[in-house]
């Protein structure tokens, strides 16, 4: 009786032990998938600045009361799919100052946009046909004095006027995600300039290479080379430059061909704060036979997002 009673004892006891000395295995954790790439990757940069001087009517230092303000703004919608690209920007820049004695002055004006359809043939090779178009925002003017000594202003550009609309068709070599170099040997230019009789006083007979009483100059055979770089130095410090070129085959020489460079480098100094320093070259022989330049240096409010993470290289 008393053994019967003991063997489910001993069989349960048993049972414990084994469970004491089996070792416990824990699942390893199911691996986590990686964010799916967006179908659209887009940035967004813009950034706001502000300056000012106010002195009072007896301070002995001299100077003039002075407001300045500048903005800019860069967005980027790209799409890659399989052998296809599609590539989009919209690239603005405006600067202007209010200077006692002086009245209005504009600094800076850019009003840039570029649509661009690839086709790759290569790792690092694309044929592409693009539209692109430069032009600026607000009225600029040539101030300077005339015949009896007394200052004037003479109306040199307006909105749209001049605007140079570009149809491209070539070759790109991107060898890196930050760098492009867009190679077009047939870019057909159209440029408009609303009322080129307007800037005669100022510019000469042909404002921009349009005459007077019209209203556009269309350049068939023409070719245009465009690089672009766009690169992070630093985790705070950016450099974006774009160069153009831009050649009518009807007149091929040196000195009749159109360069511009833009160039700005932006260093944040806090979450919200940078300082952005901004440059333009630009030869247009139709425009002056010299180089022009313009230059601002800027620190203010910046905010830039993105939906896709920056590459290693």
């Amino acid at each position: 009786m008393k053994a019967r009673l003991l063997l489910p004892l001993l069989a349960l006891l048993a049972t414990a032990a084994r469970a004491q000395t089996t070792p416990t295995v824990i699942p390893e954790p199911a691996p986590v998938a990686p964010a799916p790439e967006p179908l659209w990757r887009k940035s967004l940069k813009t950034g706001l600045g502000l300056n000012e001087s106010l002195l009072s009517s007896n301070w002995r230092g001299g100077g003039v009361n002075t407001i300045g303000f500048n903005a800019l703004f860069n967005a980027r919608a790209n799409r890659k799919l399989g052998g296809h690209s599609f590539d989009n920007e919209a690239d603005f820049l405006f600067a202007f100052s209010e200077t006692a004695g002086l009245g209005y002055r504009k600094g800076q004006d850019r009003l840039y946009l570029d649509t661009k359809y690839g086709r790759a043939i290569s790792s690092q090779w694309d044929m592409f046909l693009s539209l692109n178009l430069l032009s600026q925002f607000a009225p600029g003017y040539k101030y300077d004095t005339d015949a009896n000594g007394l200052d004037r202003a003479r109306l040199t550009s307006d909105f749209f006027a001049p605007a140079f609309l570009t149809a491209a068709y070539g070759f790109e070599y991107h060898p890196a995600t930050y760098f492009h170099l867009r190679l077009s040997p047939f870019a057909p230019r159209l440029t408009v300039v609303s009322r080129a009789e307007r800037f005669v006083e100022a510019l000469g007979n042909t404002p921009y290479g349009v005459n007077p009483g019209h209203s556009t100059r269309f350049e068939v055979l023409a070719a245009q080379v465009l690089a672009e770089l766009d690169r992070n130095l630093s985790p705070n410090v950016n450099l974006k430059a774009r160069y153009l070129l831009f050649a009518n085959y009807k007149n091929i020489n040196p000195k009749e061909i159109d360069h511009r460079l833009d160039v700005g480098l932006t260093a944040k100094v806090g979450k919200y704060v940078n300082v952005a320093l901004n440059g333009i070259a630009l030869y247009d022989y139709d425009q002056d036979h010299g180089v022009q330049f313009s230059q601002g240096l800027t620190i203010g409010v910046a905010y830039a997002v993105q939906n896709f993470a920056d590459a290693k290289k």
